[in-house]
């Protein structure tokens, strides 16, 4: 009877611990299985990563006015992003800098797809914003009369800010006009012309690096086309074959650079070469 016993406990036992042990396998098939599965990365992810390993930190030196910086930069910045930093290292707006390095730099490129590596020297071309405004001095009595021949709508040859110059006449080294043609611009710069202050002034076009140089007796301002953001000309009354000109350099018309003597023929030629053919659609 003993033996009986023991042999139905030993299989009641026998029992339990195959039931345990398949519920503990079962449970274990239950359990999330750690690396078993290979994890995969998201293209998001993938992106991040690869931005991190193509962006390394790169040292270029900029050549502006006869000085070179040492400015530190991922060789991913954009030349947009990167005219950004040197704005406020160098003061200069990013609207009014040109990058040359192998040729005039894009704003969509970036430091990396323009071959630029450590060490690469890049030339800054700009002005500062007082440097570009001080070319034009205008005084707040000027400010006051143009304001108040705007609101007349008087002619800009009949404007007193104007007349202190024209009255003196043509100047003797004045280029010849011609009035009711257009011509492209010569192949020399134009000269023979005058500046609100009687001063004589030269406009020289580099196209090869979008700069306007605006010359006087005193000084050279190389101007980035970009930088100046209209320009307004009428015909001289009397002397049709030349025109006044008005370069504007800041954000509003007291910044106007009024230039006189302007042969007629020339004045669209300026405005495409600087503005560009599609501001007059």
């Amino acid at each position: 009877m003993k033996r009986g016993f023991s042999s139905e406990n030993d299989s009641k036992i026998s029992n339990i611990s195959e039931e345990n042990i398949t519920k503990d396998e079962s449970d274990k098939l239950n359990e999330p299985s750690e690396c078993k599965i290979p994890k995969t990365e998201d293209s998001e992810t993938k992106e991040c990563k690869s931005n991190e390993e193509g962006s390394e930190e790169i040292e270029v030196k900029i050549i502006y006015n006869k000085k070179k910086y040492d400015v530190s930069a991922p060789s991913n910045t954009t030349i947009a992003d990167f005219k950004k930093i040197l704005q406020g290292l160098l003061g200069i707006p990013d609207s009014m800098q040109k990058l040359m390095y192998k040729g005039l730099l894009q704003d969509n490129q970036t430091l990396s797809t323009a071959g630029i590596t450590k060490g690469s020297k890049i030339m800054l071309v700009g002005s500062t914003l007082n440097d570009v405004l001080a070319v034009s001095s205008v005084s707040k009595q000027d400010v006051v009369e143009m304001e108040k021949a705007a609101t007349v709508k008087e002619p800009l040859c009949k404007q007193k800010i104007h007349r202190k110059v024209l009255d003196k006449g043509v100047p003797e080294d004045a280029m010849p006009g011609i009035k009711n043609i257009k011509e492209g611009l010569p192949p020399l710069p134009l000269s023979g012309m005058l500046n609100k202050h009687g001063g004589k002034v030269r406009l020289t076009f580099k196209l090869e690096s979008d700069q306007l140089w605006l010359s006087t007796k005193e000084r050279t301002e190389k101007l980035p086309m970009g930088s100046i953001k209209s320009i307004v000309s009428e015909s001289i009354e009397g002397h049709e074959e030349y025109h006044i000109l008005g370069l504007q350099l800041g954000p509003t018309e007291a910044s106007r650079y009024w230039i006189y003597w302007v042969p007629a023929q020339y004045v669209d030629a300026i405005k495409d070469a600087v503005l560009g053919k599609w501001q007059y659609f």
